[in-house]
């Protein structure tokens, strides 16, 4: 188990290798103090290699961080993103010896489930790997089993992330509009779901369940009694990558077909179901030699709302139509606070964004230029995005770049106008916004009915000469007759208590002689107290409990 002081020694290792020594000191103060193993960085590479290296080196936490953080173009400058782009999840393969405890543990009657589980694994990450299995039926399955003690190394990181972003905060106080504590929080919900295969499972069935019945797409089938939190089996689907166009040629599949295929299948995923596949790379989109697109892995998902999903409509619509208005009402729709002295600039700027594409051919990928200047200009005036947003539009962008490769003369605007306009007829007035009319216009016909009389009546009484304004401090009327029958009890009780004192005093004092006549009153006084306060504490009961 690595340790929390020894991990801080190793991220400080990497860090001061590719030349972030500095960035250190500014977050530790003093830190060039301790003897910190590292060469010189090389000075040919760019700041932003450098940063992907170190990721790379920092192990799989620093890597999950930086493909999330790939799809934050609004935060991180373009240079940047396309160096994390180029992160890849893979890990050398464990022997199979130190993979059996964990199937042991999760499946402890593998043996009576599995006929052979091959020990050669056919892919392996830093979470876990993938090893070709069949079951005693004689079905081919995948079986994903996690790396032991993968998870005490992510929360040990996670905790670590988690106080350097609140140092970073408090030594960079201009951070905060960035919001490294969120970021941080949001990545660690989001690989904690990966670490939790269950979830990945129920995710496929859904898409089975959202797809059944439509052809060209499939998606593995999960087989839940061998399948647990740390071990996933599943079909065994076999095909090539969808990038890789001369084998699709060669199985007599025509690429163009896999391209309009996996993009209606998003659009539908994004605009219909509301639940999408949110890691299209081309490892995890195989084309079989039925032609059918198969979508592999499930650990990370979008997932929205009807009122989102409308809204996300009416941004697309935006974008194609070149409609700033449009544009700027959906951002500010998604929670993006557009400061009032900003407004006219970034209207501007958006506009000339969506002006530059309309010179750009189809296949040249202009959506992903256009989406490119609109979050440089988010970027450059600091407004914070929805994640699920910039998760969407990296979607949809990483959909086109497999479009085009398929399909060199593959046009955003052309596949998806035709169907965003199907949506927004049937989107037009989605549940939400019907009953929220509705009762607006129920609001408003009261209104309506009311209105004559209430005008007929203020003529009257301004042709009688009967309008008067009336101002009534009721609060500080309340107020007075509540303190006046406050004294009121206070006087009485204080009364009561000297008159039951006195009595009590006189009926004590037997060792002097005193008129019979105060004796008497002084009997009359103790009963005549107690009675009235008895009557007052069953006023005051029953007036709490009644």
């Amino acid at each position: 188990m690595v340790t929390r002081f020894r991990r801080y020694g190793q991220i400080a290792d990497v860090l001061v290798k590719y030349g972030f020594g500095a960035f250190l000191e500014d977050l530790f103060p003093g830190v060039r103090r301790f003897r910190i193993r590292g060469g010189a960085p090389d000075e040919q590479l760019s700041v932003y290699v450098r940063i992907r290296l170190a990721i790379e080196e920092l192990g799989p936490t620093f890597v999950k961080l930086g493909q999330i953080m790939s799809t934050r173009q609004e935060l991180l400058p373009e240079p940047l993103i396309e160096e994390l782009e180029k992160l890849q999840d893979h890990n050398n393969p464990l022997p199979f010896s130190q993979i059996l405890p964990v199937i042991r543990e999760s499946c402890p009657g593998y043996k009576e489930l599995f006929l052979e589980i091959e020990e050669e694994p056919i892919a392996s990450a830093s979470i876990a790997q993938v090893h070709r299995a069949r079951l005693r039926d004689g079905t081919v399955v995948a079986v994903k089993i996690q790396r032991p003690g993968i998870e005490d190394i992510i929360e040990t990181d996670i905790t670590i992330l988690e106080s350097l972003a609140a140092r970073l905060e408090r030594a960079v106080p201009e951070s905060r509009i960035y919001n490294p504590t969120g970021i941080v929080q949001d990545f660690a919900g989001q690989v904690r779901k990966e670490l939790d295969f269950v979830k990945d499972g129920k995710n496929a069935d859904r898409f089975r369940k959202n797809f059944e019945g439509i052809e060209g797409v499939r998606f593995p089938k999960i087989y839940w009694n061998c399948s647990s939190r740390r071990m996933l089996t599943m079909e065994f689907i076999e095909g090539v990558k969808v990038t890789n166009v001369d084998e699709i040629r060669k199985m007599g599949i025509d690429p163009v077909t896999i391209a309009d295929v996996g993009f209606d299948s998003y659009l539908k995923q994004i605009f219909e179901d509301g639940f999408f596949h949110g890691d299209p790379h081309p490892g995890n989109l195989m084309v079989t030699a039925k032609g059918d697109l198969a979508f592999l892995d499930f650990g990370v998902v979008g997932i929205l709302r009807p009122e989102k999903r409308f809204i996300f409509v009416r941004l697309l619509h935006g974008i194609i139509h070149n409609d700033v208005d449009i544009l700027l009402s959906a951002f500010e729709k998604l929670g993006v606070a557009i400061r009032e002295e900003d407004r006219e600039a970034i209207r501007d700027e958006m506009y000339v964004a969506l002006l530059d594409a309309e010179g750009f051919t189809p296949g040249n990928n202009n959506f992903s230029a256009i989406v490119n200047d609109l979050t440089e200009v988010l970027r450059r005036y600091q407004l914070r995005v929805p994640i699920s947003l910039m998760l969407m539009l990296k979607v949809i962008i990483m959909i086109l770049d497999i479009g085009i490769k398929l399909d060199p003369g593959f046009s955003f605007e052309k596949r998806a106008h035709p169907f965003l306009e199907q949506i927004s007829d049937r989107m037009h007035l989605p549940d939400h916004l019907i009953r929220q009319a509705t009762r607006s216009l129920m609001e408003a016909t009261d209104g309506m009915f009311d209105l004559p009389r209430n005008v007929n009546r203020t003529l009257k009484k301004l042709a009688t000469g009967t309008v008067r304004v009336e101002i009534v401090e009721t609060d500080i009327l309340k107020l007075q007759q509540s303190l006046e029958r406050t004294s009121d009890k206070l006087l009485v009780g204080i009364i009561t208590a000297a008159v039951v004192i006195g009595s009590s005093l006189v009926l004590l004092s037997s060792n002097i002689q005193l008129p019979n006549f105060v004796w008497i009153l002084a009997v009359f006084g103790y009963s005549a107290a107690m009675l009235v306060g008895f009557y007052a504490l069953y006023h005051i009961l029953s007036s709490k409990f009644s």
